[in-house]
């Protein structure tokens, strides 16, 4: 089986740690799961440090740190090149160029406004999409493996 390329949006990082049970952490169990690979980039992986750690969310410190290393350890981390401006917001251009450089098959994110519908060969998608695309039998499932 082919692997399934993915970059996902902090959005849904965030949620993931949020919403034990909620769809998001569907989204992250099925990225860290064959044949699936998730791409970060060096970028990536510092604002989902720093948004993470935002004192508003009150994701516990502990958490958080474990979530991180979950990421590294189960992610493949690449240094892709700067693209030209392709997003509403210039923050957002990180996750494009990580899924052009990692030829991803879909970029997963709660806010597609800012995003093209497709980047290249990647499709943007919501994570209710992903979800159903790759695993419809989970879209109603509740996961919790971080609680």
């Amino acid at each position: 089986m082919l692997p399934l390329r993915l970059v996902i949006d902090t959005n849904v990082v965030v949620s993931a740690a949020l919403k034990p049970s909620g769809l998001q952490r569907t989204v992250f169990l099925l990225a860290i799961t064959k044949p699936a690979r998730w791409y970060v980039s060096p970028l990536i992986l510092e604002e989902y440090r720093e948004v993470l750690a935002r004192p508003e969310l009150r994701i516990r410190r502990g958490l958080r740190v474990k979530l991180l290393q979950f990421i590294k350890n189960h992610s493949y981390s690449i240094n892709p090149a700067a693209l030209p401006q392709v997003t509403a917001d210039p923050d957002d251009n990180k996750f494009v160029e990580c899924a052009d450089a990692a030829r991803a098959d879909y970029l997963v994110t709660g806010n597609q406004k800012h995003f093209p519908k497709y980047w290249k060969q990647s499709k943007i998608i919501t994570p209710r999409e992903f979800v159903n695309l790759v695993a419809p039998h989970l879209a109603q499932h509740r996961i919790s493996r971080f609680s």
